[in-house]
């Protein structure tokens, strides 16, 4: 049985007004909280969520919120891009007020099992996928979490026979209390966010969180080839592999160019390599991690092949953008560390032009030096982090300073020949231009838009 958590006339702070703030406030009011939501910015920057959570009876404080808001509470709800270490969050625990992430309150009140995928990098397309393969086969099936739907929005439509897919990212995590998925999936560990967790150990120890109160009867789907994961598997629950390189006694992994699922001795045939229509070795681990889950959720064996051949992929991750005189155009925004730059550029044979830069997180970006150098023709440096790539990548590729996506994608085309493409994989976050990842997707692709509508207005003999 799960922890049940009472919401009638329980004092709750949610700290952040963001996405996640504004449905954890109006879902505790619409049970009867006494809710009070703050945020850093003024209220003149969040005017229409001001707008609808006073109008749903939701105290509000803007700015730098008093400590006697912190400490007037019976639970605090923190929104992901929330610091967990916030002092005055540190004071209320040792006053014994709980400091939750949304999944934790979510979770105590889903119903029907919950899948939860955490890792570096792939989190989002594994959950798509695993949600897809669910939905075809007949599973009833909500999908929400870090994908863009908080987990908590899923709570009234989940039923007794559902399975929810959640992604789950470490800022989630941090703050987990009881928290506990019946399927848990880790799928790789690389340096990322070392900017908010202070070191990768800290980042790493709030993955494994995923794990913490794993009952005997749960699962974990882990990642063999990843020395990081393999290393850091649950103290209880039933251990699923995937692997791309060696054969397993239970998960699922490669033989030649069949996809294996092995499980109590008996050993099914899912589909062939071939089959999978997204590019990439990291795209294939992505289908063994779902394939597993959802095998573990309820999913025939023989649903699996027909599932991914028809999965349409998910934006902002290697999403195919344009055709620009044979030159193709590739957004992978979602690139927002170094290891799935490094995935991304390895899912192509060469002729890349390579757009780098953004929000430094604070990993180094030498691992990319040789792939870029036997693969690039040219890096295009956008964003706060050009200089410190430009130091650390010089000499590797030619590096042009281009300051913009526009720039970056004037340059590109200027220099790119039929066959060359042309990447969006920023190995940064994005907030130093843009609100988030997505925007910056959007805008990769309205740009190349652009591009494609004007050389197809061009004369003839401009063509020619």
């Amino acid at each position: 049985m799960r922890p049940t958590v009472e919401l009638e006339n329980k004092r709750l702070l949610v700290v952040g007004l963001a996405r996640t703030g504004l449905v954890v406030s109006l879902f505790c009011a619409a049970y009867g909280a006494r809710v009070t939501a703050t945020d850093e910015k003024p209220e003149s920057a969040l005017a229409d969520t001001s707008a609808k959570l006073r109008e749903a009876g939701v105290t509000l404080a803007f700015g730098q919120a008093p400590q006697e808001i912190f400490l007037n509470q019976d639970l605090i709800i923190i929104s992901p891009g929330v610091p967990a270490k916030l002092p005055a969050l540190e004071l209320a625990r040792s006053r014994g007020i709980p400091v939750w992430s949304e999944i934790e309150l979510a979770w105590r009140l889903l119903r029907g099992k919950l899948v939860a995928i955490t890792g570096s990098n792939g989190k989002t397309t594994t959950t798509a996928l695993t949600a897809h393969i669910l939905q075809s086969a007949k599973i009833p099936t909500l999908i929400g979490g870090n994908i863009g739907t908080p987990l908590l929005a899923r709570v009234e439509a989940s039923s007794d026979s559902s399975v929810t897919v959640a992604e789950v990212s470490s800022f989630q995590l941090e703050t987990t209390e009881a928290f506990r998925p019946d399927i848990g999936v880790l799928l790789n560990l690389t340096p990322d966010h070392i900017d908010r967790h202070g070191s990768f150990e800290e980042y790493a120890r709030a993955k494994q969180r995923l794990f913490e109160n794993m009952l005997d009867r749960d699962f974990a789907v882990l990642n063999a080839d990843d020395p990081q994961v393999a290393q850091r598997g649950p103290a209880h629950g039933r251990v699923f592999w995937f692997s791309r390189q060696k054969r397993l006694v239970s998960g699922t992994f490669l033989r030649g160019d069949e996809i294996l699922f092995r499980r109590d001795g008996s050993e099914s045939a899912l589909m062939r390599r071939s089959e999978i229509p997204l590019r990439g070795e990291h795209n294939l681990e992505n289908v063994l991690a779902a394939a597993t889950a959802a095998i573990l959720a309820g999913a025939p064996t023989d649903s699996i092949a027909a599932a991914v051949h028809s999965f349409p992929g998910v934006e902002h991750r290697l999403e195919f953008a344009a055709e620009i005189g044979g030159v193709n155009f590739f957004n992978d925004s979602k690139a927002t560390n170094v290891d799935a730059a490094l995935k991304a550029i390895n899912a192509f044979d060469g002729g890349l032009f390579v757009i780098l830069g953004g929000k430094d997180k604070g990993a180094p970006y030498a691992p990319l030096r040789e792939p870029l150098r036997e693969k690039a023709k040219m890096v295009l440096l956008i964003g706060a982090a050009a200089e410190k790539i430009r130091g650390e990548l010089e000499g590797s590729v030619e590096m042009r300073q281009a300051g913009t996506l526009e720039r970056a994608l004037k340059i590109a085309t200027e220099n790119a020949q039929p066959g060359d493409t042309v990447l969006l994989a920023p190995a940064c976050a994005s907030f130093d231009q843009y609100e988030n990842f997505e925007q910056r997707g959007r805008r990769f692709k309205e740009i190349v838009g652009r591009l494609a509508a004007e050389r197809s207005t061009e004369s003839p003999a401009r063509k020619g």
